[in-house]
């Protein structure tokens, strides 16, 4: 079980690093790769046979024209999870090339790093009950930060009140 990180370019790496602290933080192995589905498509097609045996999710990030993530999709059995980093330089209109794909290909789109680590450790955690239940911990925490947040909220309006 771990995730395979595929990058259009080391442009990337950054984006890609922060979906692996994520996935990090459940213990889940991370490898990250970078390739180019336009400028080097027999690599990546490389990198996929390589790790499709395995109980993998792959994780693409790529901006600009992001023909890696459908490309992904189109030549594995295994779940793809498109996470392009945003960029402010189109005014956000890259994010199309991830979300228009043809009939037949259906990676998932998710537009937060955390987000996407978090996805692929539920996909992973459908046959493996210790990873589903780091993933109920991670939620509680979750949970339980947003409470104490609301309380501390509660207490700074009643003393401004008063």
């Amino acid at each position: 079980m771990k995730v395979i990180i595929i990058m259009g370019s080391k442009a990337d790496k950054d984006w890609s690093e922060k979906i692996a602290a994520g996935l990090h933080q459940l213990n889940i192995p991370v490898v990250m790769r970078i390739a180019s589905a336009h400028k080097v498509p027999l690599k990546v097609l490389e990198i996929i046979q390589e790790y499709e045996a395995e109980e993998v999710v792959f994780i693409t990030v790529a901006g600009r024209s992001n023909a890696l993530s459908g490309f992904v999709d189109a030549q594995t059995i295994r779940p793809v999870i498109a996470c392009p980093p945003y960029s402010d330089k189109f005014g956000g209109g890259d994010i199309f090339s991830s979300l228009r794909m043809p009939s037949g290909v259906a990676p998932l789109v998710i537009l937060e790093p955390e987000a996407a680590a978090l996805a692929a450790a539920k996909i992973l955690a459908l046959k493996n009950e210790t990873l589903a239940e780091a993933i109920k911990i991670y939620q509680e925490k979750k949970k339980s930060a947003l409470d104490k947040d609301d309380r501390q909220l509660l207490q700074e309006q009643k003393k401004s009140i008063s």
